[in-house]
């Protein structure tokens, strides 16, 4: 059999690779002061068990990344964690009746086997879980690090309180009211929880973001909407028939002359002294608090109020009331828990106004309106306008009637300009045993007493059970009493642990010298390689996971763990993987597995029933339209998959997932196999001196180059696909015939093009193409410079007007040769019909026109 009728045995290659690069430790990485450091970096997966087509992409851009840096001579570190604490492992310890500890670790061992299999480049060296006490007693150290640095303090919140889960739930995890894992209407309870205090760095977080310019736009708003910075006024408003006062927060100082009630929250203290005799308004406040405390729920929310009887008293207008309602869409978290509401201008206002027949004022009027005749309808104007009905006010534009408001309510005493944040407090208690322990311990004498850092870390115990609901912290016999490290009497260890994402808030770092057991990372380690050069991840981590890594660097770097305060210079969002859906007759959804398509119908593979054919959407176990990986890879190989999840579309975008895309990609591996397979009896060894070269060798050399200098520029702009087409454009060159010296340049350009994206088959041909050494330790084609320029044109040529024919000429050919080749040309020849040319327009390297 000749090779060239030998077969790529994909198994076997990704196999043998994988083993040769960790047995030569190929990828781990030391600082190295003498060459630019680059830490690539994905967000690190929760260990379900097995990993999917989201893993696939993700951890495809980041190893493309990683090999193409360290080809171009970086010192690259590319580690993988886990993120392993978490309910999804309570819960399997429940519904399975396994530990969570042993759920988690075989669930981690399984997933490291799948990654790699992919051939992805990690420093696997540096590997971490979080849910390990070598982890979590370094966070551990930071909290107390924190809480003397003033970061970090106790009190009494309201929180959603999952009741089947029993658990709080962060706003982002209700979704229209109920828990986003259990389904349970969520509840507002008051609680004494542990907060880190991120609003001390809002105005950074803020700023900071402008200087984030390797960050997409869409993820710098996101978080600019998140951090919520506002100007407004505070504002004190008596009380008829009351010595206390109503503070109020408004960022609309200029609507005041258009208010027509107040509105303080259902946990307002106000609304608690008058529920307490009053039944009706106690059963609304327990109404209310049966809702979330997310503005998402909130806004969406029908708006309800309670009348309370009492009356404000304008603070301009002597003699002017209004009704003091308890609304469930005022947080007592915002401003002052209190509002002014002016139904023209604020459309939750007016949406209130109607439903209590409450008077609708407006007092900006929109330009082209007339002032007499203008009134509000189904929607409030929210927009720029002259200030009418509004006294002092009235004639000025809407910025102007604000400093003219906040001036009022300053001479007199009323309150004061303010900046306010829609950014709160982080809220890191949480009532559950999988997560890490919170280092308090709670003395009646002391009061809440650190954990003395020769203690840490406070391990969780592993002999719990789950048959009683709630904490098994709490009900644990023995664990949570110790004795006070202040006066020694009886004491109780806080048995709430942290919220998992204070996990992933600091675990880049931890990277940086994972093996320490002494300090959380070597300081001159985190120096050289923070911040992260490039992050990649999903879209949905905008704002929660990645704001918390940026406060939580500027915590560290304030209590002198860091010299840096942003953690990541670079982020990419990747697109999802989607996948068609299909459903059988009975409407059930199918795997992609069980339909079959036949004569241009989709059957059910078993039952050979119609099946109908729905929307493509991301890959979910919900609607059963998912892919296994591992099948993928033990059909096709990494590479395959690899090359897919790179071609079809930009990495920011979603990949639609297709037979005929993975058929396409393993075609292609086939091809270049046999390309390179089936040349190798005709090519100069590697080195070979070049020989003299005729025009169509030289015409090959100056495509193998360009493509050399396209690919590296597609690479360092994450254009994946182009960077694919490209290379594979250069193998058609090839194909159609190169030889010799220019046949073993070209190949050896495009395997070390595609290095990165299909490192199994790029090592196997680097191999059969006589080198010694990997390909992973070989440096990145550099293009010649004087191949990259053009020494001829193509040239279009027109009659009268009408493309008739292309000719080549040198590039800069004068006139009279681009005249003369023109001419000739048959095509022009005939569009011409005999006539002589009475002018010709020539274009230098653009175009030739003839007109006749």
């Amino acid at each position: 059999m000749s090779r060239t009728d030998e077969r790529y045995n994909v198994k076997e290659t990704e196999t043998k690779w994988q083993r040769v690069w960790d047995e030569r430790k190929t990828f781990a990485a030391t600082e190295d002061a003498s060459r630019p450091k680059y830490f690539v970096l994905e967000m690190f997966p929760y260990p379900s068990g097995r990993i999917h087509m989201g893993h696939v992409r993700n951890y495809t851009l980041g190893d493309v990344v990683a090999r193409t840096k360290r080809a171009k001579g970086f010192n690259v570190l590319h580690p993988m964690g886990w993120d392993a604490f978490g309910l999804p492992a309570e819960n399997a310890a429940i519904e399975r009746n396994v530990h969570p500890a042993k759920w988690t670790r075989e669930n981690v061992a399984a997933m490291r086997e799948q990654l790699k299999s992919m051939g992805l480049s990690y420093d696997w060296s540096r590997e971490l879980a979080t849910c390990e006490p070598e982890y979590y007693r370094h966070e551990q150290k930071m909290f107390l690090d924190f809480l003397k640095a003033g970061l970090v303090y106790r009190k009494e919140s309201w929180v959603n309180w999952d009741p089947v889960e029993n658990t709080v739930l962060a706003n982002e995890q209700v979704i229209d009211g109920r828990g986003w894992r259990s389904g349970a209407l969520v509840e507002k309870r008051l609680l004494s929880q542990w907060f880190l205090k991120i609003t001390a760095f809002a105005d950074d977080l803020l700023d900071s973001l402008k200087g984030l310019e390797r960050w997409p736009d869409r993820v710098r708003l996101m978080q600019e909407n998140w951090i919520g910075r506002s100007e407004g006024a505070r504002l004190v408003w008596d009380i008829d028939g009351r010595s206390d006062r109503l503070e109020i927060f408004t960022t609309r100082p200029d609507t005041l002359f258009g208010a027509a009630f107040l509105a303080i929250s259902p946990n307002h203290p106000l609304a608690a002294e008058l529920a307490a005799n009053n039944a009706g308004l106690a059963d609304f406040v327990a109404e209310c608090n049966r809702m979330g405390t997310s503005e998402a729920v909130l806004e969406t929310a029908e708006k309800k109020g309670f009348d309370t009887g009492l009356q404000a008293c304008h603070p301009f207008v002597p003699g002017w009331h209004l009704p003091i309602y308890v609304a469930n869409f005022v947080l007592m978290e915002y401003g002052s828990g209190a509002i002014f509401g002016c139904p023209a201008h604020d459309q939750r206002d007016l949406d209130f106004a109607r439903k209590y027949g409450l008077p609708v004022k407006p007092v900006v009027l929109p330009p082209g309106e007339d002032a007499g005749s203008y009134q509000v309808g189904a929607e409030a104007y929210s927009g720029d306008g002259i200030l009418i009905n509004s006294q002092f006010l009235d004639g000025m534009g809407v910025d102007a009637a604000k400093a003219a408001a906040i001036a009022r309510i300053e001479s007199e005493g009323l309150g004061a300009k303010t900046v306010n944040w829609r950014l709160r407090d982080w809220g890191v208690s949480r009532q559950r045993y999988w997560g890490c322990p919170i280092p308090i311990i709670h003395c009646e004498t002391c009061g809440a007493v650190p954990v003395p850092a020769e203690q840490l870390p406070v391990r969780l115990p592993e002999d719990v059970g789950f048959d009683k609901p709630g904490n098994p912290l709490d009900h644990h016999p023995t664990w949570k009493h110790v004795a006070c490290p202040c006066c020694g009497k009886p004491a109780r260890r806080e048995t709430d642990t942290f919220d998992t994402f204070f996990e992933s808030s600091w675990y880049f770092a931890r990277f940086a010298s994972p093996t320490r057991d002494d300090v959380a990372f070597d300081r001159a380690a985190a120096d050289y390689w923070l911040p992260v050069d490039q992050y990649i991840g999903g879209i949905e981590h905008a704002v929660l996971h990645l704001l918390y890594s940026r406060f939580f660097t500027r915590a560290m770097k304030e209590c002198g763990y860091l010299g840096v305060k942003e953690p990541f210079d670079g982020l990419l969002t990747q697109g999802m993987v989607c996948h068609e859906t299909y459903k059988d007759q009975a409407g059930a959804w199918l795997y992609p597995d069980e339909v079959v398509k036949e004569g241009g119908a989709l059957k059910h593979v078993q039952t050979g029933q119609p099946v109908a054919l729905g929307r493509s959407e991301k890959m979910s176990k919900s609607k059963r339209n998912v892919v296994d990986p591992a099948h993928i890879i033990e059909t096709y190989g990494a590479d395959t998959a690899r090359l897919f999840m790179l071609s079809d579309s930009p990495p920011e975008r979603d990949l639609e997932w297709t037979d005929a895309g993975i058929d396409g990609a393993w075609r292609y591996v086939n091809r270049l196999w046999r390309l390179v397979i089936g040349a190798l009896d005709t090519l100069p060894p590697p080195g070979a001196a070049m020989p003299a070269l005729d025009d169509s060798a030289v015409k090959v050399r100056r495509q193998i180059h360009k493509t050399i200098a396209l690919v590296s520029e597609d690479l360092d702009r994450f254009h994946f696909n182009k960077a694919v087409a490209r290379i594979r454009e250069l193998t058609n060159a090839l194909s159609d015939g190169a030889s010799g010296w220019t046949m073993r340049e070209g190949l050896e350009a495009v395997v070390l093009l595609m290095a990165p994206m299909m490192p199994h088959l790029a090592e196997e041909l680097w191999s059969e193409l006589g080198h010694a050494t990997l390909v992973s330790d070989t440096a990145w084609p550099v293009a010649d410079a004087s191949l990259l320029v053009e020494d001829s044109v193509t040239v279009a040529v027109q009659v009268n007007g009408k493309l008739r024919a292309t000719i080549d000429l040198p590039k800069d050919a004068d006139a009279k040769l681009a005249e003369e080749t023109a001419l000739a040309q048959e095509a022009v020849i005939a569009a011409m019909s005999g006539k002589a040319p009475r002018k010709v327009v020539v274009v230098p390297n653009r175009i030739v026109n003839v007109v006749v």
